[in-house]
């Protein structure tokens, strides 16, 4: 298995949308250590939204491409995130579909799968702030 180097979201925060471990042929996975910045409520509750970057990197490092874009997520959150977690997201890449490449995202705690997602990327021909 060979392991790459991310070849796209290269300025993306990674205290904000996790730190990829491992790129390779069928997919990618990043883990994430959930802050008090993240925190929705004085009981440590994290917005939901910084878990979906996490899975929404996962899905667009594991394309790796300079110009891939999401086009559709079809997501389920299983259980809450609280400051303090530290989550790992898995991401597999399923067989294409024309243009549209599909990512199956797990977010886990632990044995504990905490989000799931399949992601519809998509790669454009310059950067989408080009087209």
């Amino acid at each position: 298995m060979t392991t790459y180097k991310p070849n796209t979201h290269l300025e993306i925060n990674h205290d904000l949308s996790g730190t990829p471990v491992e790129i390779n042929e069928t997919g990618s996975r990043v883990s994430f250590i959930a802050t008090q910045d993240m925190a929705a409520d004085d009981k440590g509750l994290v917005h939901g939204g910084f878990v979906f970057s996490l899975a929404d990197y996962t899905a667009m490092v594991a394309i790796n491409d300079p110009n891939v874009v999401l086009g559709k997520a079809d997501v389920k959150f299983l259980k809450p995130v609280k400051v303090g977690d530290e989550l790992e997201a898995v991401a597999e890449k399923l067989p294409e579909d024309g243009r549209k490449l599909p990512v199956k995202v797990n977010v886990m705690r632990g044995d504990d799968t905490v989000f799931v997602g399949e992601f519809i990327c998509m790669i454009t021909p310059k950067h989408v702030l080009d087209l």
